[in-house]
């Protein structure tokens, strides 16, 4: 009986638990390969590697989604909230980020800009059921996507498609099931109503396929958690100022023990929440197993008193 034991002492996303496996030794170029089942290649970029988080060496993935235009964006702000976030993130370089997705981008840096914020909180969000149409207006000529808004019955259309193995369809439609019936709750319509934002659709697609490939590329069959911190405070989201967790991560984590954090800031992501939620079938302490393997999921942001990593021990 092979095990995986999430240790989210930091919270879970969709990327932390991606690049947590990896370390732990799944291969990324099989994952990569794999994916291309979804014939949306041509829409990201996937990247990994090492990053030092206080101390910790772990792994950071990351989905880069390709504009229409050269340049790629690196969204990789575990972007998860599902609800219309046209995120202001008041980035303080003057252009505060209000975009209803516009993201004029003649301020000279190509948006995978570098600072790795702190305040990913405003960008972690699976922009679900806008109405915007990301429309990259680059200097002047706006160019539309065609595929601006994924329903819920596309994206499981897709995955049923992709002539996966059962395992990881199944795996893979549960996870995304959790997510659209929380978002359904939330936004009060039907499942097959509810819409994934473009940005935020391959963000979660990625993550949540492949979260359900490397399961079963690593041969896991029981998984176990750590309780759920979900951190405090407050967000921006399109429709104002949320707390956190916001109310789709809180749906998302009904039935899952949650742990108190004094950490202000979204700890978990409605990705991570429903990956968690959908796969452990207990929670607590480490279990009894003999330790095969280590791995340590880097997060996007950086905390002065924890590493931001998801740690997970694969045994027998």
């Amino acid at each position: 009986m092979k095990t995986l034991y999430l240790d989210c002492f930091s919270g879970i996303s969709g990327d932390m638990f991606i690049g947590a496996l990896i370390d732990a030794g799944a291969d990324p170029d099989k994952l990569k390969e794999e994916l291309k089942k979804l014939h949306i290649e041509e829409e990201y970029d996937l990247k990994w590697g090492n990053v030092n988080k206080n101390g910790i060496t772990a792994t950071k993935f990351d989905v880069l989604l390709k504009v229409e235009d050269s340049h790629t964006h690196e969204h990789h702000h575990e972007h998860s909230h599902s609800h219309d976030h046209s995120h202001e993130h008041d980035h303080d370089h003057g252009h505060s980020h209000g975009h209803s997705h516009e993201h004029d981008h003649d301020h000279g840096h190509s948006h995978g800009h570098s600072h790795d914020h702190d305040h990913e909180h405003s960008h972690s969000h699976e922009h679900v059921s806008h109405t915007h149409e990301h429309s990259h207006s680059h200097g002047g000529h706006t160019h539309h996507h065609d595929h601006d808004h994924r329903s819920y019955k596309d994206i499981v259309h897709m995955i049923e498609g992709a002539g996966f193995e059962d395992p990881v369809q199944d795996i893979a439609l549960k996870i995304f099931r959790k997510i659209g019936e929380a978002e359904g709750r939330i936004h009060g319509v039907p499942l097959e109503k509810v819409h994934f934002h473009e940005v935020g659709a391959v963000d979660s697609i990625i993550d949540i396929v492949g979260a359900a490939i490397l399961i079963h590329q690593l041969g896991i069959t029981v998984i176990k958690s750590s309780p759920v911190p979900v951190g405090k405070g407050k967000i921006r989201i399109d429709h104002g100022i949320y707390p956190v967790p916001a109310p789709a991560t809180l749906e998302i984590l009904k039935g899952t023990p949650l742990e108190q954090s004094d950490v202000r800031a979204e700890l978990t992501t409605p990705t991570g929440a429903a990956i968690v939620s959908v796969l452990a079938e207990e929670f607590g302490p480490i279990p009894s197993i003999k330790v095969e393997s280590i791995g340590y999921g880097a997060g996007t942001k950086t905390f002065p008193d924890h590493p931001n990593v998801l740690r997970v021990i694969i045994g027998e």
